[in-house]
């Protein structure tokens, strides 16, 4: 059995999102609307936590979608996000994923966007583990940690044990 070590419990998660709405406003103060993009199921919870908070602090109008993807083999299946292309032209795009490891996720999630024009289109995770394979970065960071390829961070955003685990 492995050790399950938490990196971040829900309070410390919040702050983070917290800081991370304060980023997206001061760079994106001058917009109307902000597209924020969740990945799958962890992604997509951030992306509501984090559009509160942007709610809260400024008068930038946000717009959820969630984008569904084959993490393990996104090649084989198609992407697909839940607005149409209409609703997201020349805007800001955001991102939102639970880690960044090797960055397959990501790429094959932005790769969706670079047929259309946009106003920017950024990236942010609540946790960036370094170990890029794919050039993708992030350009909002929760928590940036080092680990080993043999580690695991696991995100539990449901259910009582809320946290960023390290196995």
């Amino acid at each position: 059995m492995s050790l399950r070590s938490k990196i971040l419990d829900i309070y410390e998660i919040d702050q983070k999102l917290k800081r991370l709405a304060w980023q997206v406003y001061e760079k994106n103060s001058a917009e109307k609307e902000i597209i924020i993009v969740g990945i799958s199921d962890r992604g997509l919870i951030l992306a509501n936590q984090l559009s509160a908070y942007i709610l809260k602090i400024s008068n930038i109008k946000t717009k959820i979608s969630h984008l569904e993807l084959d993490k393990d083999s996104p090649y084989n299946k198609e992407v697909t996000l839940n607005l149409a292309e209409k609703e997201y032209i020349n805007k800001v795009v955001i991102i939102v994923d639970d880690v960044l490891n090797s960055g397959k996720t990501l790429m094959y999630s932005a790769k969706h966007f670079l047929t259309t024009p946009l106003t920017s289109l950024s990236v942010m995770v609540l946790v960036d583990r370094n170990h890029n394979c794919y050039p993708i970065k992030a350009d909002y960071i929760g928590l940036s940690l080092a680990t080993t390829l043999q580690e695991y961070i696991n995100v539990d955003l449901k259910g009582a044990d809320k946290g960023v685990y390290l196995s």
